[in-house]
């Protein structure tokens, strides 16, 4: 007999607007321990200086990380012009300065050259691997890690607001792997200037938004204190682009060992139709009768194989 998960089995989506100072981990510990959950995770690290939406996921959510990982996000961030500095961001020690201020002309020209695929290096101070170690850890010990580019993608960029010669505020929205100090660092040089960020909020990650996100004290508060937590989404709250196809209870049980279900006549068709509409990977979600999830599957020879299985067993 296996030994039984300690915690409570929860299943589903807790989206925190991240206060500035913690860290994700810590974000995700105290969210895993109010609800006294037996696995917890996050999808898409944030600073300690950044605040905005931090998605955790519990239990069998987990297995849905990938998906808002890979998916687009939406940053709101200030650039503080005439500073560089180490972390690329405000908690950094000062490297270099300047006394050159861009127009707002001359950031707008300028923000088309960064719209789209481009090559990007990472900050210095980040979990970016060098030869097994993060670079933050190689920074952080005097060393310089080198970096190499790679290549980053933003989909959309505005400048919201010009408040006074030393700050630009920007949105950018942008794919996985896009640094936003390394976008101002990179902006600013192309500027003649040299430039950090100085404050940076997350409004959007995949389908989740700024109005689904509670504050980190008020989850816990509804944990702590309430029945049921105000806050947490159903597993499927990740999976809103990924179409749904409804199977039957034996069909359920097969999924959920892991085996192929073989797909005919309409079922197989609707399959078809569902994998051609997907706008991100070619699966399907296989709901039972009732409508909960029991896996996603692709459909390989007319048949629907499970790539990931939800158990909700405790």
């Amino acid at each position: 007999m296996g030994r039984r998960k300690r915690g409570n089995p929860i299943h589903g989506w807790v989206v925190i607007d991240k206060p500035v100072g913690l860290t994700s981990t810590d974000i995700v510990t105290r969210v895993r321990r109010a609800l006294n959950a037996q696995k917890a995770g996050h999808a898409g690290t944030l600073d300690p200086l950044a605040t905005g939406l931090l998605c955790v996921a519990l239990g069998e959510a987990t297995k849905t990380i990938p998906y808002i990982m890979d998916a687009e996000k939406t940053y709101r961030f200030t650039a503080c012009w005439g500073e560089a500095r180490a972390t690329d961001d405000r908690e950094g020690m000062v490297t270099e300065t300047s006394i050159v201020r861009p127009h707002p002309e001359q950031i707008i020209e300028k923000l088309n050259h960064f719209v789209g695929e481009i090559e990007q290096t990472p900050p210095a101070f980040s979990a970016v691997k060098v030869d097994g170690e993060r670079a933050y850890d190689l920074a952080r010990a005097g060393e310089a890690p080198d970096l190499k580019p790679r290549a980053a993608w933003i989909a959309r960029l505005e400048l919201r607001a010009v408040p006074d010669p030393d700050h630009a505020e920007f949105e950018m929205v942008c794919g996985k792997g896009t640094y936003v100090r390394s976008f101002v660092r990179d902006l600013a040089r192309s500027l003649g200037t040299v430039g950090h960020v100085a404050q940076l909020r997350r409004t959007a990650t995949g389908p989740f938004r700024e109005a689904e996100a509670i504050p980190l004290d008020k989850f816990i508060d509804s944990a702590m204190t309430g029945p049921a937590p105000t806050g947490v989404l159903p597993l499927t709250a990740a999976l809103d682009d990924i179409p749904a196809l409804g199977v039957s209870e034996a069909d359920v049980l097969r999924l959920r060992s892991g085996a192929s279900v073989v797909v005919r006549g309409r079922t197989f068709h609707k399959a078809q139709e569902l994998m051609e509409a997907a706008t991100g990977e070619p699966v399907v979600l296989a709901t039972a009768p009732r409508g909960e999830p029991v896996a996603l599957a692709a459909l390989r020879r007319g048949e629907l194989v499970p790539v990931r299985v939800f158990n909700f067993g405790s």
